[in-house]
């Protein structure tokens, strides 16, 4: 997967809470909680984990794991204004 670098330098900077609150928005919904992971688990079974620490941004490796595990475009990404 590979976005233009001005989506990469908006993702970066987006923290934990914000990711999530784009997961909520995306459809998805709090399966289970241990620790600090929140499984969030979309409608057509689709699961994602997201390792929470609040207000704390993921390293470009991570989100970009995440981001794929999810399966998020970047049409996504901007209709979840996650990007300008």
């Amino acid at each position: 997967m590979s976005f233009p670098k001005q989506v990469w330098n908006q993702l970066k900077n987006k923290s934990a809470d914000e990711i999530i609150s784009a997961l909520k928005r995306d459809g998805a919904i709090l399966d289970t909680t241990r620790g600090s992971a929140q499984v969030f688990r979309y409608p057509d079974g689709r699961r994602v984990a997201i390792h929470y620490h609040p207000h704390k941004t993921y390293g470009p490796d991570l989100l970009k794991d995440l981001i794929k595990d999810i399966g998020w475009t970047e049409a996504d990404l901007r209709r979840l204004k996650l990007v300008k």
